[in-house]
Protein backbone atom coordinates (compact mmCIF):
# COMPACT_ATOMS: atom_id res chain seq x y z
CA UNK A 1 0.00 0.00 0.00
CA UNK A 2 0.96 3.06 -0.82
CA UNK A 3 0.78 6.31 1.59
CA UNK A 4 0.89 10.50 1.10
CA UNK A 5 -0.51 13.80 1.73
CA UNK A 6 -2.36 15.61 -0.25
CA UNK A 7 -2.63 19.74 0.62
CA UNK A 8 -4.80 22.59 -0.47
CA UNK A 9 -2.25 24.69 0.87
CA UNK A 10 -4.51 26.54 3.27
CA UNK A 11 -4.09 29.55 4.76
CA UNK A 12 -6.66 30.30 7.04
CA UNK A 13 -7.08 33.03 9.73
CA UNK A 14 -8.97 32.26 12.17
CA UNK A 15 -6.98 29.46 13.83
CA UNK A 16 -3.64 31.51 14.40
CA UNK A 17 -2.66 34.94 15.73
CA UNK A 18 0.29 34.87 13.46
CA UNK A 19 -1.04 34.38 10.40
CA UNK A 20 1.29 33.62 7.91
CA UNK A 21 1.55 35.66 4.46
CA UNK A 22 0.99 33.54 1.09
CA UNK A 23 4.63 33.41 0.56
CA UNK A 24 5.12 32.15 3.97
CA UNK A 25 2.43 29.14 3.59
CA UNK A 26 4.07 28.30 0.15
CA UNK A 27 7.62 27.84 1.83
CA UNK A 28 5.98 25.72 4.82
CA UNK A 29 4.34 23.58 1.65
CA UNK A 30 7.53 23.07 0.25
CA UNK A 31 9.46 22.42 3.11
CA UNK A 32 6.32 19.50 3.57
CA UNK A 33 6.84 18.01 0.55
CA UNK A 34 10.68 17.77 1.22
CA UNK A 35 10.03 16.35 4.71
CA UNK A 36 7.48 13.77 2.91
CA UNK A 37 10.23 12.68 0.58
CA UNK A 38 12.93 12.48 3.25
CA UNK A 39 10.39 10.49 5.68
CA UNK A 40 9.76 7.57 2.95
CA UNK A 41 6.25 8.56 2.05
CA UNK A 42 5.38 7.45 -1.33
CA UNK A 43 3.08 10.36 -2.70
CA UNK A 44 2.59 14.29 -2.71
CA UNK A 45 -0.40 16.05 -4.32
CA UNK A 46 -1.63 19.51 -4.52
CA UNK A 47 -5.57 20.35 -4.65
CA UNK A 48 -6.59 23.22 -7.39
CA UNK A 49 -9.10 25.73 -5.34
CA UNK A 50 -9.42 29.05 -7.11
CA UNK A 51 -10.54 30.71 -3.45
CA UNK A 52 -9.29 33.15 -1.19
CA UNK A 53 -8.59 30.55 1.83
CA UNK A 54 -6.02 27.88 -0.62
CA UNK A 55 -3.36 28.98 -2.45
CA UNK A 56 -3.35 26.32 -4.95
CA UNK A 57 -4.68 27.88 -7.76
CA UNK A 58 -1.50 26.79 -10.39
CA UNK A 59 -0.43 22.92 -8.47
CA UNK A 60 1.26 21.99 -11.22
CA UNK A 61 3.71 24.96 -10.31
CA UNK A 62 3.88 24.25 -6.63
CA UNK A 63 4.54 20.73 -7.57
CA UNK A 64 7.70 21.81 -10.27
CA UNK A 65 9.19 23.58 -7.12
CA UNK A 66 8.77 20.79 -5.43
CA UNK A 67 10.36 18.16 -7.90
CA UNK A 68 13.44 19.81 -7.58
CA UNK A 69 14.14 19.87 -4.37
CA UNK A 70 12.90 15.81 -3.71
CA UNK A 71 14.62 12.46 -5.19
CA UNK A 72 11.89 9.80 -4.91
CA UNK A 73 8.13 10.88 -3.81
CA UNK A 74 5.39 11.10 -6.56
CA UNK A 75 4.03 14.70 -7.70
CA UNK A 76 0.56 14.77 -8.22
CA UNK A 77 -2.74 16.90 -8.73
CA UNK A 78 -5.42 16.11 -5.93
CA UNK A 79 -7.67 17.16 -8.45
CA UNK A 80 -7.02 19.04 -11.56
CA UNK A 81 -10.49 20.56 -12.39
CA UNK A 82 -10.23 19.08 -15.82
CA UNK A 83 -13.87 20.60 -16.76
CA UNK A 84 -12.61 24.04 -16.18
CA UNK A 85 -9.32 23.20 -17.94
CA UNK A 86 -7.78 23.32 -21.19
CA UNK A 87 -6.80 19.41 -21.91
CA UNK A 88 -3.64 20.48 -23.99
CA UNK A 89 -2.18 22.84 -21.60
CA UNK A 90 -2.53 20.39 -18.63
CA UNK A 91 -0.75 17.51 -20.42
CA UNK A 92 1.77 20.01 -21.18
CA UNK A 93 2.40 21.18 -17.92
CA UNK A 94 2.28 17.86 -16.15
CA UNK A 95 4.42 16.19 -19.17
CA UNK A 96 7.22 19.40 -18.25
CA UNK A 97 6.77 18.10 -14.34
CA UNK A 98 7.35 14.48 -15.27
CA UNK A 99 10.66 15.92 -17.29
CA UNK A 100 11.75 18.06 -14.32
CA UNK A 101 11.08 14.98 -11.56
CA UNK A 102 12.27 12.27 -14.41
CA UNK A 103 9.01 9.95 -13.85
CA UNK A 104 7.82 11.13 -10.86
CA UNK A 105 4.38 13.51 -11.94
CA UNK A 106 0.76 11.71 -11.76
CA UNK A 107 -2.17 13.57 -12.46
CA UNK A 108 -5.96 13.01 -10.78
CA UNK A 109 -8.66 14.29 -12.44
CA UNK A 110 -12.24 15.54 -11.14
CA UNK A 111 -15.33 18.14 -11.48
CA UNK A 112 -14.18 19.81 -8.19
CA UNK A 113 -16.41 20.16 -5.14
CA UNK A 114 -16.66 23.63 -5.49
CA UNK A 115 -18.19 25.37 -8.82
CA UNK A 116 -15.82 28.77 -8.72
CA UNK A 117 -13.62 27.64 -11.36
CA UNK A 118 -16.63 27.79 -14.05
CA UNK A 119 -17.75 31.34 -13.94
CA UNK A 120 -13.82 32.42 -13.46
CA UNK A 121 -13.03 30.42 -17.12
CA UNK A 122 -15.82 31.52 -18.74
CA UNK A 123 -17.93 28.62 -18.57
CA UNK A 124 -21.64 26.94 -17.48
CA UNK A 125 -22.08 25.04 -14.24
CA UNK A 126 -25.00 23.68 -16.33
CA UNK A 127 -22.19 21.89 -18.52
CA UNK A 128 -20.59 20.07 -15.51
CA UNK A 129 -20.98 16.41 -16.46
CA UNK A 130 -20.82 17.21 -20.54
CA UNK A 131 -17.54 19.49 -19.90
CA UNK A 132 -15.77 16.89 -17.91
CA UNK A 133 -16.55 13.72 -19.93
CA UNK A 134 -15.84 15.42 -23.31
CA UNK A 135 -12.27 17.01 -21.95
CA UNK A 136 -11.55 13.38 -20.09
CA UNK A 137 -11.65 12.26 -23.66
CA UNK A 138 -9.48 14.53 -25.13
CA UNK A 139 -6.38 13.96 -22.92
CA UNK A 140 -6.55 10.66 -23.10
CA UNK A 141 -6.77 11.40 -26.56
CA UNK A 142 -3.56 13.25 -25.90
CA UNK A 143 -1.77 10.70 -23.79
CA UNK A 144 -2.23 8.07 -26.41
CA UNK A 145 -0.67 10.11 -28.97
CA UNK A 146 1.33 13.47 -29.68
CA UNK A 147 -0.28 14.35 -32.81
CA UNK A 148 -3.87 14.18 -32.42
CA UNK A 149 -7.21 14.65 -34.50
CA UNK A 150 -10.43 15.83 -32.64
CA UNK A 151 -13.46 17.32 -32.59
CA UNK A 152 -15.72 18.42 -29.72
CA UNK A 153 -18.27 20.90 -28.44
CA UNK A 154 -16.53 23.12 -26.04
CA UNK A 155 -12.73 23.65 -27.23
CA UNK A 156 -11.22 24.34 -30.96
CA UNK A 157 -10.83 21.81 -32.74
CA UNK A 158 -7.56 19.54 -33.26
CA UNK A 159 -6.38 18.63 -37.16
CA UNK A 160 -3.36 16.70 -36.42
CA UNK A 161 -1.20 19.86 -34.45
CA UNK A 162 1.52 17.75 -32.13
CA UNK A 163 1.27 18.42 -28.64
CA UNK A 164 4.31 18.53 -26.40
CA UNK A 165 6.51 17.83 -24.71
CA UNK A 166 6.23 14.44 -24.12
CA UNK A 167 6.58 12.97 -20.68
CA UNK A 168 9.65 11.29 -19.24
CA UNK A 169 7.34 8.18 -18.38
CA UNK A 170 5.97 6.03 -21.26
CA UNK A 171 2.55 6.87 -20.05
CA UNK A 172 1.68 9.58 -17.58
CA UNK A 173 -0.63 8.11 -14.88
CA UNK A 174 -3.61 9.79 -15.29
CA UNK A 175 -6.50 8.84 -11.72
CA UNK A 176 -10.12 9.35 -11.62
CA UNK A 177 -11.25 11.38 -8.67
CA UNK A 178 -14.66 10.68 -7.66
CA UNK A 179 -16.99 11.78 -4.77
CA UNK A 180 -19.94 9.78 -4.17
CA UNK A 181 -21.75 9.67 -7.81
CA UNK A 182 -22.00 5.98 -9.29
CA UNK A 183 -21.35 6.92 -12.61
CA UNK A 184 -18.16 8.53 -11.66
CA UNK A 185 -17.37 5.05 -10.68
CA UNK A 186 -18.49 3.27 -13.31
CA UNK A 187 -16.68 5.76 -15.94
CA UNK A 188 -13.14 5.04 -14.40
CA UNK A 189 -13.81 1.04 -14.76
CA UNK A 190 -14.82 1.42 -18.29
CA UNK A 191 -12.01 4.04 -18.86
CA UNK A 192 -9.30 1.66 -17.12
CA UNK A 193 -8.40 4.20 -14.98
CA UNK A 194 -6.84 4.00 -11.12
CA UNK A 195 -10.01 5.16 -9.23
CA UNK A 196 -9.14 7.78 -5.89
CA UNK A 197 -12.03 7.88 -3.86
CA UNK A 198 -12.52 11.17 -1.67
CA UNK A 199 -13.92 10.11 1.93
CA UNK A 200 -14.48 12.88 4.20
CA UNK A 201 -16.92 11.96 6.54
CA UNK A 202 -19.37 9.47 7.27
CA UNK A 203 -17.57 5.55 7.11
CA UNK A 204 -15.51 3.98 4.67
CA UNK A 205 -17.55 0.66 4.35
CA UNK A 206 -20.24 2.47 2.91
CA UNK A 207 -18.54 3.28 -0.25
CA UNK A 208 -17.78 -0.59 -0.72
CA UNK A 209 -20.90 -0.67 -3.34
CA UNK A 210 -19.18 2.27 -5.43
CA UNK A 211 -15.57 0.42 -5.20
CA UNK A 212 -17.41 -3.02 -6.20
CA UNK A 213 -19.18 -1.06 -8.85
CA UNK A 214 -15.75 0.10 -10.13
CA UNK A 215 -14.15 -3.00 -10.13
CA UNK A 216 -17.17 -4.83 -11.63
CA UNK A 217 -17.34 -2.21 -14.59
CA UNK A 218 -13.61 -2.76 -14.77
CA UNK A 219 -13.84 -6.33 -15.75
CA UNK A 220 -16.67 -5.93 -18.21
CA UNK A 221 -14.22 -3.83 -20.24
CA UNK A 222 -11.66 -6.63 -20.18
CA UNK A 223 -8.89 -4.46 -18.79
CA UNK A 224 -6.08 -6.44 -17.06
CA UNK A 225 -6.76 -7.01 -13.96
CA UNK A 226 -3.05 -6.42 -12.64
CA UNK A 227 -3.74 -2.95 -13.79
CA UNK A 228 -6.68 -1.94 -11.02
CA UNK A 229 -5.65 0.17 -7.74
CA UNK A 230 -7.87 1.52 -5.51
CA UNK A 231 -7.20 4.68 -3.77
CA UNK A 232 -8.41 6.94 -1.04
CA UNK A 233 -8.26 10.36 -0.17
CA UNK A 234 -9.35 11.08 3.83
CA UNK A 235 -8.55 13.58 6.80
CA UNK A 236 -5.90 12.62 8.45
CA UNK A 237 -3.26 13.53 10.78
CA UNK A 238 -1.02 11.99 13.06
CA UNK A 239 0.41 12.96 16.60
CA UNK A 240 2.32 11.31 19.63
CA UNK A 241 -1.00 10.37 21.27
CA UNK A 242 -4.72 10.50 19.55
CA UNK A 243 -5.27 13.32 22.23
CA UNK A 244 -2.78 15.92 20.62
CA UNK A 245 -3.50 15.16 17.34
CA UNK A 246 -7.33 15.43 17.68
CA UNK A 247 -6.28 18.89 19.28
CA UNK A 248 -4.16 20.14 16.70
CA UNK A 249 -6.40 18.85 14.40
CA UNK A 250 -9.86 20.14 15.09
CA UNK A 251 -9.98 23.87 14.99
CA UNK A 252 -8.80 24.24 11.53
CA UNK A 253 -11.16 21.50 10.65
CA UNK A 254 -13.64 23.33 12.51
CA UNK A 255 -13.13 27.01 10.93
CA UNK A 256 -12.92 25.29 7.47
CA UNK A 257 -15.76 23.18 7.57
CA UNK A 258 -18.18 25.54 9.43
CA UNK A 259 -17.39 28.46 6.79
CA UNK A 260 -18.43 25.82 3.61
CA UNK A 261 -21.41 24.53 5.09
CA UNK A 262 -22.30 28.28 5.78
CA UNK A 263 -22.19 28.58 1.70
CA UNK A 264 -24.19 25.59 1.50
CA UNK A 265 -26.68 25.80 4.22
CA UNK A 266 -25.30 23.30 6.45
CA UNK A 267 -25.83 24.07 10.05
CA UNK A 268 -21.79 24.47 11.94
CA UNK A 269 -20.06 21.55 12.82
CA UNK A 270 -19.08 20.66 16.52
CA UNK A 271 -16.39 18.73 18.55
CA UNK A 272 -18.89 15.93 19.24
CA UNK A 273 -19.36 15.13 15.71
CA UNK A 274 -15.26 15.54 15.00
CA UNK A 275 -15.22 13.12 17.93
CA UNK A 276 -17.07 10.42 16.07
CA UNK A 277 -15.69 10.70 12.99
CA UNK A 278 -12.14 10.11 14.42
CA UNK A 279 -13.45 7.18 16.35
CA UNK A 280 -14.22 3.57 15.70
CA UNK A 281 -15.58 3.01 12.21
CA UNK A 282 -15.32 6.79 11.65
CA UNK A 283 -13.66 8.20 7.94
CA UNK A 284 -11.37 10.01 9.99
CA UNK A 285 -7.67 8.92 10.07
CA UNK A 286 -6.39 11.07 13.48
CA UNK A 287 -4.25 9.49 15.88
CA UNK A 288 -1.38 8.12 17.45
CA UNK A 289 0.60 5.78 14.95
CA UNK A 290 -0.69 2.56 16.14
CA UNK A 291 -4.43 4.18 15.96
CA UNK A 292 -4.17 5.47 12.49
CA UNK A 293 -2.26 2.24 11.45
CA UNK A 294 -4.92 0.28 12.63
CA UNK A 295 -7.95 2.46 10.97
CA UNK A 296 -5.68 1.72 7.29
CA UNK A 297 -5.96 -1.54 7.50
CA UNK A 298 -9.52 -1.24 8.67
CA UNK A 299 -10.56 0.91 5.54
CA UNK A 300 -8.40 -1.31 3.45
CA UNK A 301 -10.64 -4.22 4.86
CA UNK A 302 -13.70 -2.39 4.23
CA UNK A 303 -13.63 -1.58 0.73
CA UNK A 304 -11.94 -4.90 -0.56
CA UNK A 305 -8.13 -3.83 -0.65
CA UNK A 306 -7.03 -0.28 -1.20
CA UNK A 307 -3.97 0.48 -3.05
CA UNK A 308 -2.99 4.21 -1.96
CA UNK A 309 -4.08 6.38 0.81
CA UNK A 310 -3.89 10.14 0.92
CA UNK A 311 -4.10 12.26 4.03
CA UNK A 312 -5.66 15.30 3.92
CA UNK A 313 -4.01 17.01 6.81
CA UNK A 314 -4.39 21.02 5.23
CA UNK A 315 -6.72 21.97 8.46
CA UNK A 316 -3.71 21.67 10.91
CA UNK A 317 -0.91 23.91 8.54
CA UNK A 318 -1.15 26.74 11.38
CA UNK A 319 0.61 24.72 13.28
CA UNK A 320 4.06 24.21 10.95
CA UNK A 321 5.67 22.55 13.17
CA UNK A 322 3.18 19.62 14.01
CA UNK A 323 2.36 19.10 10.43
CA UNK A 324 5.92 18.59 10.02
CA UNK A 325 6.01 16.06 12.81
CA UNK A 326 2.95 14.40 11.40
CA UNK A 327 4.76 13.77 8.46
CA UNK A 328 7.63 13.06 9.89
CA UNK A 329 5.41 10.15 11.89
CA UNK A 330 3.28 8.97 9.18
CA UNK A 331 6.58 7.97 6.86
CA UNK A 332 8.60 6.50 9.89
CA UNK A 333 5.86 4.75 11.91
CA UNK A 334 2.23 4.45 10.49
CA UNK A 335 3.73 3.57 6.97
CA UNK A 336 6.03 0.25 7.91
CA UNK A 337 3.43 -0.75 9.92
CA UNK A 338 0.95 -0.69 7.54
CA UNK A 339 3.38 -1.67 4.57
CA UNK A 340 4.49 -5.05 6.74
CA UNK A 341 0.45 -5.88 7.51
CA UNK A 342 -2.06 -5.28 5.08
CA UNK A 343 -1.75 -7.49 1.81
CA UNK A 344 -3.39 -5.65 -1.33
CA UNK A 345 -4.88 -7.52 -4.52
CA UNK A 346 -5.12 -3.99 -6.39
Amino acid sequence: MEIGIDSFAAIMSGTSADTLSPAGRIANLIEEIETADRCGLDVFGIGEHHRPEFLDSAPAIILAAAAARTKSIRLTSAVTVLSAADPVRVFQEFATLDLISKGRAEIVVGRGSFGEAYPLFGLRFEDYDALFAEKLQLLLEIRANDKVHWSGKFRPELSGQGIYPRPYQAELPIWLGVGGTRQSFARAGLLGLPLMVAIIGGEFRRFRPLVDLYREAWRRAGHPPENQRVGVHALGFVAKSSAEARDAFFPGWSDMFTEIGRERGWPPVTRAQFEAQCGPGGAFLIGDPETVARKLHEASDDLGGVSRFTFQMSSASTDHQAMLKSIELLGTQVAPIVRESVSVNP
